[in-house]
């Protein structure tokens, strides 16, 4: 398990753009489980929607592409740093419940492949065991 303070250290996104608020499992270079607890209280949800409150199906994939962050993290050696992780792209993107303030939100990802400095994983999102997002997200490793 790692916490937010221990997460800050892996992912360069800072309030209001960290969604990623507690690792709740890590298999080194191949799978994250995680958490992100939506509040009210986020900006997002002065404008998506004032009148109903709704996560953006885009936040649910740039959680996913973060939670996917920490686990080419996990894989990586002490050596390897001067790098960051960039969103390289998506696919099969999916969206099946909404996500409103007092959810949990379970962030899955799973490594299918890997070449080089190049990533794809399954995401799926999750809100009380139910499938509430999921996508194929690709990400890349490029020298900061």
């Amino acid at each position: 398990m790692m916490n937010l303070e221990q997460i800050k250290k892996i992912l360069p996104h800072r309030y209001p753009f960290l969604l990623v608020d507690r690792v709740l499992e890590v298999r080194e270079g191949e799978y994250c489980k995680a958490l992100k607890n939506i509040s009210g209280n986020e900006e997002v949800f002065q404008g998506h929607f004032p009148q109903q409150a709704v996560l953006p199906g885009v936040m649910i994939i740039e959680a996913l592409a973060q939670t996917a962050g920490i686990v080419i993290d996990s894989g990586k050696a002490e050596t390897d740093t001067g790098s960051i992780v960039f969103f390289a792209g998506i696919n099969n993107a999916k969206f099946r419940v909404p996500v409103v303030p007092g959810d949990q939100l379970i962030l899955e990802t799973t490594l299918k492949n890997q070449r080089r400095n190049f990533w794809v994983f399954e995401g799926r999102a999750s809100v009380d065991g139910k499938l509430a997002a999921q996508a194929e997200i690709k990400l890349m490793l490029q020298p900061t």
